[in-house]
């Protein structure tokens, strides 16, 4: 009779489960920023927005009357944004791009307070080719085709990378879909070949590959930040967090939420083909 009246307790605790909603109060808002500054003018982009109440189901507000601009400290020259209604984002006034190995500080003035941030247009590693192969349903893995991504990193630090793969024209962006790596294993991961495991194609797919040198504050971002997207809120999972930001505020007060990234970006495209098999 005792292990039934434990098994009693234990049937009641669980039927007695309901959904809480936490009290989080009133939160002030924060500015998002997401900024991309490379040598290619079709990914520069600043994109600022603010955070909402964790049950608001609307979309987060746009700041669209910033005054935006990214200033080339190699050079002395500075690049203005304005902002495009029709993209939701602020865009460089010419179509400026970043120059390999300058330094550039990103400045957001908002709300009578200024947001900064620094990185170095680093030069990108060699990506010579890419290769595909069909592979069967493996116990890890799904079948498809994989690709194999062969070059040459030829630094010997400042080590940081972001692999960004897009199939048919849609950038892969999901939680499972951040590829980010360092030279923890080495830098001859490319030398003999690197498959992408991840990433299962079909026949007649079209992939595109860029891969961008990062700084090391915004790789340590998106590091955070993909940790942050595979948090179940678990039992054993620790408590989830926002990143910490590579922006801060340099005249005024203000916390901020966000990234600066600059970087040259290296790309290649390979569309799947049955004879690869």
């Amino acid at each position: 009779m005792k292990n039934f009246g434990i098994i009693i307790c234990l049937i009641s605790l669980l039927s007695c489960q309901e959904e809480v909603q936490l009290d989080f109060g009133d939160i002030p808002k924060k500015p998002i920023i997401e900024a991309i500054w490379t040598d290619n003018a079709s990914d520069n982009f600043i994109r600022i927005t603010y955070t909402r109440d964790y049950y608001d189901t609307l979309d987060n507000e746009v700041a669209k009357n910033a005054s935006v601009s990214i200033k080339d400290n190699s050079s002395g020259e500075t690049v203005d944004f304005n902002y495009v209604e029709e993209l939701g984002y602020y865009l460089p006034i010419n179509n400026q791009v970043a120059i390999t190995g300058h330094q550039y500080t990103m400045k957001v003035l908002l709300d009578d307070v200024a947001y900064t941030s620094e990185g170095i247009t680093k030069e990108p590693p060699v990506l010579d080719s890419i290769t595909s192969r069909f592979r069967e349903e493996r116990f890890f893995a799904e079948e498809g085709y994989y690709l194999t991504l062969y070059g040459k990193i030829p630094f010997e630090d400042g080590n940081f990378y972001r692999l960004l793969v897009t199939k048919n024209d849609t950038l892969l962006n999901g939680t499972d879909d951040y590829f980010l790596f360092d030279d923890t294993f080495g830098t001859n991961i490319l030398d003999n070949g690197f498959e992408l495991n991840g990433f299962a194609f079909e026949e007649n797919d079209k992939v595109k590959l860029q891969l961008i040198r990062l700084n090391e504050n915004a790789y340590d971002y998106l590091v955070q930040f993909v940790s942050l997207l595979s948090n179940d809120g678990g039992l054993f999972s620790p408590p989830p967090e926002n990143p910490i930001s590579n922006i801060i505020a340099s005249k005024g007060e203000g916390q901020v939420l966000g990234y600066f990234m600059t970087g040259s970006i290296i790309s290649k495209t390979i569309t799947i083909e049955e004879s690869e098999q």
